[in-house]
């Protein structure tokens, strides 16, 4: 077992969640399920190499936007998959952000957002900036766009 794991905390639906991810990425499963008395109360999966612990452990304890899962993605086709999957009844936010149907909050981020981000030229990396601030689901075709002076 990796010497860290991230430790989610659900109200009654780990299991579901759990299933849920491993069905969007392709690396991705479900190692165990611990049930008590044939209730589930913890679910060890992994998603690209990263393993999670979700416990079933009520609703005291909502997720928040303090904690998100950040995706980096090589191709807008990737975004859009992981976006469209993720944010399917959940919520979606500014900048790459979106709540899952589970309260989850992940950032689907495409690498091209922190290599035009990056420019030593800071009107170039200030425009691509500008223009993340208006989307929900980052298309890095406008950050493109912003980057060479073209209204996104």
């Amino acid at each position: 077992m990796p010497k860290i794991t991230p430790f989610l905390w659900f109200d009654n639906n780990a299991e579901e969640a759990a299933n849920f991810y491993a069905s969007i990425f392709k690396r991705a499963k479900v190692h165990n399920v611990k049930r008590i008395d044939g209730k589930v109360l913890t679910v060890t999966f992994e998603i690209e190499g990263q393993r999670f612990t979700a416990l079933n452990g009520g609703p005291m304890f909502p997720f928040t936007e303090a904690f998100s899962i950040f995706v980096s993605c090589d191709t807008q086709e990737e975004v859009d998959e992981y976006w469209n999957k993720l944010v399917e009844g959940g919520t979606p936010s500014r900048c790459g952000w979106l709540k899952d149907k589970y309260g989850l909050s992940w950032q689907i981020i495409p690498k091209a957002l922190m290599q035009l981000m990056s420019d030593p030229d800071p009107e170039k990396s200030n425009a691509v900036f500008q223009a993340m601030m208006k989307m929900n689901k980052i298309v890095i075709a406008d950050l493109e766009k912003a980057y060479e002076g073209k209204a996104a």
